[in-house]
C-alpha cells in the first residue's frame, strides 16, 4: 500500500509505503499548540517508509528530544520524530493524507491532557455546512 499526502499549499509532498504501526489520536498539549487544534491524528511509520517527494520541510526542536516538521510556506504540520522515545519512527499527521479516511485512528493517547469538552462533541448540534 502506498499513500500520498502533503501540505495545504502543495509545496511539500510525501509518500508512505506499507501499513502504519498504529494510528492514534493524540490529546497532548504540545500537539494541540503545534496544530492549533483540539487533537491530532498521527500515523506511526518506520522512518524508511516515508519519502518526501517534493519540497523540503522545516524542522524544529519542539522539546528536548522532540522534532516537528512543517511546510515553511503555509505552516502545515507534517511529521513528528522523537529518537529517544520512538527510535526509528516518524509520526505523520494523518489529516495531511490525500485520503485521510484511509487510516482511521484505532486508539487515543495522552488522554490525561484531553480537553474536557471534546468528550461531548457527539452531543453538539451538527450541520452538514454552515447553519443558515
Amino acid at each position: 500500500m502506498i499513500l500520498a499526502g502533503g501540505c495545504f499549499c502543495g509545496n511539500i509532498r510525501y509518500e508512505l509505503s506499507g501499513a502504519p504501526k498504529v494510528v492514534a489520536v493524540c490529546h497532548c498539549s504540545d500537539c494541540r499548540r503545534s496544530a492549533g487544534a483540539p487533537m491530532v491524528a498521527w500515523a506511526m511509520y518506520l522512518e524508511d517508509r516515508l519519502v518526501v517527494t517534493k519540497g523540503t520541510p522545516r524542522t524544529i526542536h519542539s522539546s528536548a528530544a522532540a522534532m516537528r516538521s512543517f511546510c515553511p510556506d503555509c505552516g502545515t504540520g507534517l511529521f513528528y520524530r522523537n529518537q529517544t522515545a520512538l527510535p526509528g519512527i516518524v509520526d505523520v499527521q494523518a489529516a495531511t493524507l490525500d485520503d485521510p479516511e484511509a487510516l482511521p485512528p484505532t486508539i487515543q493517547v495522552q488522554t490525561a491532557e484531553r480537553l474536557e469538552w471534546t468528550r461531548r462533541l457527539h452531543e453538539l448540534q451538527a450541520f452538514e455546512r454552515f447553519p443558515g
